[in-house]
């Protein structure tokens, strides 16, 4: 059995995007469907999570969503969802996300996807959890954020292992396949590696 059993989808709720961007969120659903991996969300039935939401149910998956009771309204909490966890606040949203998944994909959003993307890969590079994190850079979307990664490991701000646990790529089924693999062999995140203040030394 897989140890990828569940992937949290971090994504954008607008309604005003370019039509191609839901190509690639209905496709993320409909390749989890297939698989056999419970697709695990903000719990919305607007933009890129609702396509994907949609679509990974009408291919026979499992979905579960994540949605706070003031997004309930906002977001237009969707009803399709094999469960519906209604939280009071983000924080706790968050917290669920991230324990119910066994890895991360990340497809373009906006700043609560950015928020999402950067705390998950925080906690990952510290070690509090040790779930692969792939980010689909659809139309290009992701280029610049993985231009500032790439400029902030240049400038040392970054450690270079961050790549070991992070992976961008432009097609959906090799970003899972490599979820898979990650999930089944997490990389141990060592301090000395990952984190910016390097090895312990003398003081």
């Amino acid at each position: 059995m897989t140890a990828l059993r569940s992937v949290t989808l971090y994504c954008s709720s607008s309604r005003s995007l370019d039509p191609h961007f839901a190509v690639a969120a209905r496709a993320a659903g409909e390749l989890l469907a297939e698989r056999g991996i419970t697709l695990v969300y903000g719990g919305g039935g607007l933009g890129l999570m609702g396509e994907a939401a949609r679509a990974c149910k009408a291919a026979g998956g499992r979905v579960e969503g994540i949605i706070t009771r003031k997004f309930l309204e906002l977001e237009q909490g969707w009803d399709g969802c094999d469960e519906l966890v209604v939280v009071d606040t983000m924080r706790e949203r968050k917290r669920l996300l991230v324990e119910r998944a066994d890895g991360f994909l990340v497809l373009p959003g906006g700043l609560g996807t950015y928020e999402e993307f950067f705390e998950t890969l925080v906690a990952r590079q510290i070690g509090d959890h040790a779930k692969p994190i792939a980010v689909l850079d659809d139309h290009s979307y992701y280029l610049p954020l993985k231009a500032l990664i790439d400029h902030a490991v240049k400038e040392r701000f970054v450690r270079e292992a961050v790549w070991e646990i992070l992976h961008f790529g432009t097609e959906l089924a090799p970003l899972v396949d490599w979820l898979e693999v990650h999930a089944a062999a997490p990389v141990h995140a060592d301090p000395d590696r990952f984190l910016p203040m390097g090895p312990k030394t003398n003081r």
